[in-house]
């Protein structure tokens, strides 16, 4: 018998096993406790305060009230409400919004949305890390400004943005603050007070939850209207009968993120350090994108020059590796990552990128494993590549 070759999945950013724990925490609200938390007879109790309890939770784990959460379909839909539904609700006040140019595309398509709805958008430009020039973003601040959008930690390249500093800019200028923290929640300590954040998107796949699940933090006080019209759930903010099994495994995901982040986190960096110094030392002609340190614990992306991104993808995979170009939302796209271009880089060396993505099982000889493949792979796509040829000989 042929030994069944493992799969070593480094894509987390894209989306994350859900725990076993947190699928045994949902199975009795679907066949068991399956009553409507509308309802009003008391099987209904249950489900209503199985939301009540992972509200809280998650409440905790950033520092907010449980009436400031509020359960949407996920990041995107998240994402889609904060921009429209406060460009709608403050329209007399201005019709001007900050984001940047290196946002998740649910934020940069809702932004392009608005434009054509009579909003003005500014999209910052970011440092050669992808990281938000401050100066700029005040300069960019005008008397009809009404939000500024920055997320938390970029999904392509590990950025974090200087998230409390942004969060002081705002404030100092009456301004809304929106952060997408889809990458960040779970990874990295978020409070909201201390960072001034008025809303905040998150998705419960990218920290071991199930999909189809995610919430908006709105800061009390803050004028939004409801986005999904057609009940009164929510506290009449979100239209829609709960997913009461994705809700609790959100609220059961949080507590684990929260409880094991310390040291999780402390491994998964390790870890990258180790991938990132031994790619960056035994293969030559590569880069590092993004921030050396102030990155997301499980991230490394790479460029290779001389190596088209695609091709170094289907032969990772054939060799049992699961790594990204980029982001999963455009995977199915050919034109280079609008943040790798963001951050300077030409489309050529762009295309030839690599995002790997840990997580708390990855293993020290997984890591090992994957940059004897990627050594061998890249050699095998440089030597079949003329403009490398070209390069050598010119050397």
């Amino acid at each position: 018998m042929g030994e069944e070759k493992k799969m070593i999945y480094l894509d987390n950013a894209a989306t994350t096993k859900t725990a076993p724990e947190v699928v045994e925490a949902m199975l009795p609200y679907f066949t068991e406790l399956y009553g409507n938390p509308s309802s009003v007879y008391s099987f209904s109790q249950k489900s209503k305060e199985a939301i009540t309890a992972a509200r809280e939770t998650i409440a905790d784990t950033i520092g907010a009230s449980p009436e400031e959460i509020y359960f949407t379909a996920g990041g995107s839909e998240s994402d889609n409400w904060a921009l429209k539904a406060t460009a709608e609700a403050y329209r007399a006040k201005g019709n001007h919004i900050i984001t940047t140019k290196i946002e998740h595309h649910a934020i940069l398509h809702s932004a392009q949305w608005l434009e054509k709805n009579g909003y003005e958008v500014t999209y910052l430009d970011v440092d050669e890390y992808g990281v938000v020039k401050l100066d700029e973003l005040k300069k960019a601040i005008r008397p009809t400004t009404i939000l500024i959008s920055v997320m938390f930690a970029n999904n392509e390249i590990g950025t974090i943005q200087p998230i409390r500093e942004i969060g002081a800019i705002a404030k100092e200028h009456g301004i809304l603050f929106h952060t997408d923290a889809v990458q960040a929640y779970g990874q990295l300590p978020i409070h909201v007070d201390e960072l001034g954040i008025d809303m905040l998107s998150s998705s419960a796949h990218k920290l071991n939850g199930p999909k189809g699940i995610g919430f908006l933090y709105i800061r009390r006080g803050v004028k939004i209207r409801s986005f999904v019209h057609g009940g009164a759930q929510e506290r009449k903010r979100r239209a829609g009968t709960e997913n009461v099994p994705g809700i609790v495994g959100y609220g059961a995901a949080a507590g684990r993120a929260a409880k094991t982040m310390e040291e999780r986190t402390a491994k998964e960096r390790s870890l990258r350090d180790h991938l990132i110094d031994r790619v960056l030392a035994e293969v030559p002609y590569t880069r590092l994108n993004g921030h050396r340190t102030d990155r997301l614990p499980n991230n490394a992306n790479f460029s290779f020059q001389f190596v088209e991104g695609e091709s170094l993808l289907i032969m990772l995979d054939m060799d049992g590796i699961c790594g990204s170009s980029g982001s999963a939302c455009t995977s199915g796209s050919l034109d280079p990552s609008h943040v790798l271009l963001a951050i300077g880089l030409p489309h050529e060396i762009a295309h030839g990128s690599l995002r790997l993505t840990l997580s708390e099982e990855t293993t020290m000889e997984e890591i090992d494993y994957v940059v004897e493949c990627i050594k061998k792979i890249v050699e095998k796509l440089r030597s079949m590549s003329p403009l490398y040829e070209d390069f050598m000989r010119r050397k």
